[in-house]
This record gives structure tokens, sequence and C-alpha cells, in this order.
């Protein structure tokens, strides 16, 4: 009898596994934010032991299905609050732009010179000098813009000065306007919204992505 409840409590734990995770949708490990791994390793802990209690499963279980909802919220709190996204998720840190190395950004991403040598190196970038803008995601993943002389194919192999490229940046998320990121950029909502209608968009609500550039370059996606 006792092998007879191990089964069924390890069957249990695994089926509710399996049904927080289609809940809450499936990621790689390395989009994972800081959260996501958290939990993942909490709720983990958590159905081992509901496979193994045999007194009282009930109390792994709820802890699970808490710890599942928890998540599940702050999943669809993100999505809807691009403030709170920032809160929880953390933002993007810009490590070095145009030739500059910021140690300020880089002591607030808790990533000292070695490490960042390190993750340069592994995207393939052995010399400082071949990169325009580096920006630490907050999944713990380094973002590589390569100075326009060194994109494939080689412009400078082809006696090409191609001119810089720059970052877009996110002005329009989910519908809503970021309007941090516009006054970032020395631009405003009325700016936008003179913009998002001369490319046929109503308002904003109507566009799922809009980034920018330095040259006020707007591009717009909408939902499909």
């Amino acid at each position: 009898m006792e092998l007879l409840k191990i089964a069924l409590t390890s069957a249990l734990s695994a089926v509710t596994l399996f049904i927080i995770a289609k809940i809450n949708g499936h990621k790689q490990m390395s989009q994972l934010d800081f959260f996501d791994y958290i939990t993942g390793i909490t709720i983990g802990s958590i159905a081992a032991e509901l496979a193994t209690e045999l007194e009282e499963p009930q109390k792994p279980l709820v802890a699970m299905i808490v710890y599942g909802v928890i998540t599940y919220a702050l999943t669809i709190i993100t999505s809807k609050f691009p403030k709170m996204r920032k809160f929880i998720n953390g933002a993007p840190t810009i490590i070095m732009d145009n030739g500059k190395i910021y140690r300020k950004n880089m002591k607030k991403a808790k990533m000292d010179l070695s490490e960042f040598m390190v993750l340069c190196r592994q995207q393939g970038y052995f010399n400082l000098s071949d990169i325009q803008t580096a920006v630490y995601e907050y999944n713990g993943k380094l973002t590589v813009l390569p100075v326009s002389t060194r994109r494939p194919v080689n412009p400078e192999d082809m006696n090409l000065s191609p001119q810089p490229e720059h970052i877009y940046t996110e002005v329009i998320m989910d519908g809503r306007i970021l309007e941090e990121n516009l006054r970032r950029m020395g631009l405003d909502a009325a700016w936008l919204q003179k913009q998002i209608k001369s490319l046929g968009y109503k308002s904003a609500k109507e566009v799922f992505l809009g980034v920018c550039d330095r040259d006020k370059r707007l591009l717009l996606y909408k939902a499909e």
C-alpha cells in the first residue's frame, strides 16, 4: 500500500507540475529571468516533496498551486504594466557605447571587467574596438551591436564606410506609450501621436511594438 501511495502522489506531482508549466508557458533556460529561475527551482523542489509525502500530500500540493498562481499573476502584471515589468524583471543596462565603458552601469548590473570581457568573447568579440554598443539584458545575456565596419559581409574589406548604426529604443509596448523613453530621446507624446497617424494608425493602442532610433526613425509593428 505504501508503494501504491508513492506511485499515486508521484503521478499527482507530475500532473500538477505539467499543468502549471502549461499555464505559465514554456521558456528556454536562456530566456528565464531571475524570478522565473527561482520559482522554477522552488516548484520543482515542492513537486519532489509531494511525490514522497504520504501523510499529508495536500500541503505540498497547495504550496505548488500557490507558487504557480503567483508566477502566472506576475506574468500577467508584467505584460500589462510596463513599470511593474521594469520593477520585477529589471531593465537592460548599457555597459559600453561608442568606445566608452560605463563603470556606474557595470556596478549597477553587478558586473566586473573580467566578467564583461568573458561575455564579449563568448559573443565572438575579442577586441572591444569592434563593439559599438553592448547591452546587459535583464536575463543575464550580453547583446552586442558591432561597429558598422565589422558587420558581415565586412564593409571594410570592400572599401566602404557605412554610417554608424544605433540601437532602437522601445517607445510603444502592448499599445502603451513609454513616456520615459521618449523623454530620454528628447521627444514627447505629441510628436509620437503625429508620427503614428502619418504611418496609418489611429492611436498607439493599435500598435503592438514601436521603436525609434536617434535619427527619429520610427518603426511600428501591429499585433498579428
